[in-house]
């Protein structure tokens, strides 16, 4: 239910600020309004809007099917709020690195769920490292695609290539994976166990 309700206040957020510049500069990350006007609720605001419907799209239907099972897990350990403010805090920590790289530049701007879908992802990736992604329509071992995502987001982000927030998207998932091993350390256990024997599925 937390997950679908994410979704819900994302997609309306997100739907609003498409037709509302006024609204879209108020809650996009802008690092001078931040430490200088003191407006640190951009930290999380950024989270909920979107540059476009398919940017959108993307993160809500990656949130969907990966967020209902970091929502269970997380949810058993610490209760349906425990979740609400895993994702929550994930926006923020998933855009300090940005935030704190981009402190006084009053050109940089970055918007979207990404970094906080990200740690949804590796949530779940910690758990669950066998089952299969589906990547442009083909089956991909989880952890295959967790290691090449965040081999990609380094290099992206070294490299200083697209308009992507590759950072927050790095950051995110080392969140995700820190947050529930910080939670439950025997998972660390599970993951060295079930990587020594894969079962795909």
């Amino acid at each position: 239910m937390i997950t679908l309700a994410i979704i819900a206040v994302t997609v309306l957020v997100s739907w609003q600020a498409f037709g509302n510049p006024r609204l879209l500069e108020r809650l996009i990350l802008w690092p001078p309004a931040i430490s200088g006007a003191k407006q640190y609720d951009r930290l999380i605001t950024h989270g909920f809007i979107h540059a476009d419907w398919q940017h959108l799209l993307f993160n809500m239907i990656t949130l969907f099917f990966f967020g209902r099972f970091a929502e269970e897990l997380i949810t058993q350990m610490i209760g349906p709020v425990g979740f609400a403010l895993f994702y929550l805090s994930a926006i923020v920590v998933a855009i300090m690195p940005t935030y704190l790289r981009h402190k006084g530049d009053r050109n940089y701007r970055s918007l979207g769920a990404s970094g906080a879908v990200s740690a949804v992802l590796f949530a779940f990736i910690l758990v669950k490292p066998w089952s299969l992604i589906f990547v442009f329509f083909l089956p991909v071992p989880a952890i295959l695609y967790g290691v090449f995502f965040v081999g990609y987001s380094f290099w992206m982000d070294r490299s200083g290539g697209g308009r992507t927030n590759h950072s927050a998207h790095l950051a995110g998932a080392i969140y995700g994976v820190l947050f529930v091993l910080m939670l439950n350390p025997a998972i660390g256990s599970h993951l060295v166990r079930a990587l020594l024997s894969p079962s795909f599925g």
